[in-house]
């Protein structure tokens, strides 16, 4: 009888249990997805990536830091309202003009404060 050195008895008995493992049933569950889901949270997804893109802008940034709003915050903030939420300030962000102007920005911020103020994340308006 030969000896087997004590490396290669280790590595055979990690090969057994790999295979063992490997060979065990899984339980997968599938169900179907209905389109309108899918497509809900396709449109959701690009919503808050445009209005992000737009609170990224730097007249933007700018304007929320003289307001004494933390941009990241206001990120942050978007990436977690509704899709409701989301649906009007797009379709504040849509009605603005191609090029945009100061009022727009100032319009776009206030509106972005207001739906802040009313989660509670800034307290802007009661220090006034």
């Amino acid at each position: 009888m030969t000896k087997i050195p004590l490396l290669k008895r280790a590595l055979a008995r990690i090969l057994i249990i790999a295979l063992a493992a490997a060979s065990s049933p899984q339980i997968v569950v599938a169900a179907p997805v209905d389109t309108g889901v899918l497509l809900q949270n396709e449109t959701a997804e690009a919503q808050v990536l445009r209005v992000q893109e737009t609170l990224a802008r730097e007249d933007v940034r700018s304007a929320l830091v003289a307001l004494g709003v933390d941009p990241v915050a206001a990120r942050e903030r978007v990436a977690s309202l509704t899709p409701a939420e989301l649906a009007g300030l797009e379709g504040e962000l849509e009605q603005l003009p191609a090029g945009g102007d100061f009022f727009a920005v100032v319009g776009i911020v206030f509106v972005v404060l207001i739906i802040l103020e009313l989660t509670g994340v800034t307290n802007i308006f009661t220090k006034l």
